[in-house]
């Protein structure tokens, strides 16, 4: 068994992931979701803990994290902000440096995605995003995996993410251009995502052939999608900025008549929670074309995945994941 201080890889971006490992995260997804079917549990993180720290709320975030450790077979620690020394003046490098004596790995849902990167950077062991203003690489790996349960080819499907420019279109604009898909994003010029974001993943889609596009128009993003997504205008942290970002949004809405003008069969995403009747409609999220809770259940599956890649005993990356190549 490797020596639990010597750093071993990261989540904190999908940039971290080959598209070979992104695949082979979503195999061994499958697995594990049969598996949690048919009642099945295998102790792949036995006497191995996770230290969860939330600076901000969540629902699926810990409740996923914290369920798929025990089922693991490992344990899990909730660490709120507000309760460590992290939240009390501690340095984001000594907090680093004490988990790594404690626990095989580190997940953190923060603001800032320097702090992830500095905790990342003294660590000794593997650290997992679960959220910052930038990236939300674990909700993105997961919206994809769900479109693969239905679509073993990505690469020939088109998404379309209406709304906000914000860590989950980031993170949905990287996943797509590694796997070779195609993605529209739909959103408000002041509102699209970071220039940084769109080059580096342009750089990638000329390797893989993706297709990325950014418009401020709507319908034209949205014709020939077989998948619209959105989420929230508003994300935590600009609750101030509330009423305005309602007026800019207004037409940035996925509804029944919007959902026609995209190709036949088209499913509806959402990465939760959803303010309904803001950015997507009730009948739409309720309707028959709406995968938006098996997106919510596969965050539980694809995070097993990721936590067995990184926290795995072998010295390679994911070596429990290499039988599903």
């Amino acid at each position: 068994m490797k020596n639990p201080h010597v750093k071993t890889r990261d989540l904190l971006t999908v940039m971290d992931l080959t598209p070979d490992e992104i695949l082979s995260i979503f195999r061994f997804a499958r697995k594990l979701k049969r598996d949690y079917k048919k009642g099945i549990h295998r102790n792949y993180m036995k006497n191995r803990s996770l230290a969860m720290i939330f600076e901000k709320s969540s629902t699926r975030t810990r409740v996923s994290f914290e369920a798929g450790m025990t089922q693991l077979g490992g344990h899990a620690l909730f660490l709120s902000g507000a309760d460590i020394q992290l939240g009390r003046g501690e340095t984001v490098e000594d907090t680093a440096r004490v988990l790594s004596r404690y626990v095989q790995g580190v997940m953190i849902r923060t603001f800032e995605h320097d702090k992830v990167e500095s905790l990342a950077r003294h660590a000794g062991i593997p650290v997992i995003n679960g959220l910052t203003d930038s990236h939300h690489p674990c909700q993105a790996l997961t919206d994809y995996f769900t479109i693969y349960e239905r679509n073993r080819d990505i690469r020939p499907v088109k998404m379309t993410y209406i709304g906000d420019g914000n860590n989950v279109a980031n993170s949905l604009i990287q996943t797509a251009a590694l796997l070779g898909s195609s993605i529209s994003v739909a959103a408000p010029i002041k509102f699209q995502p970071e220039a940084s974001i769109i080059d580096s993943a342009m750089a990638v889609a000329r390797q893989t052939g993706a297709s990325i596009e950014i418009t401020d128009d709507v319908e034209r993003a949205v014709a020939g999608a077989n998948y619209l997504y959105t989420d929230v205008w508003t994300s935590m942290g600009q609750e101030k900025e509330t009423a305005r970002r309602k007026k800019i949004f207004a037409g940035y809405r996925i509804t029944s008549t919007l959902l026609k003008e995209a190709a036949p069969g088209c499913l509806v995403m959402h990465c939760l929670p959803a303010h309904r009747g803001e950015e997507i409609d009730e009948d739409v999220i309720e309707s028959g074309q709406s995968i938006v809770f098996d997106q919510a259940e596969n965050r539980l599956h694809v995070q097993k995945a990721i936590i067995c890649a990184l926290l795995g005993h072998g010295p390679k990356f994911g070596s429990l994941l290499h039988h599903f190549r």
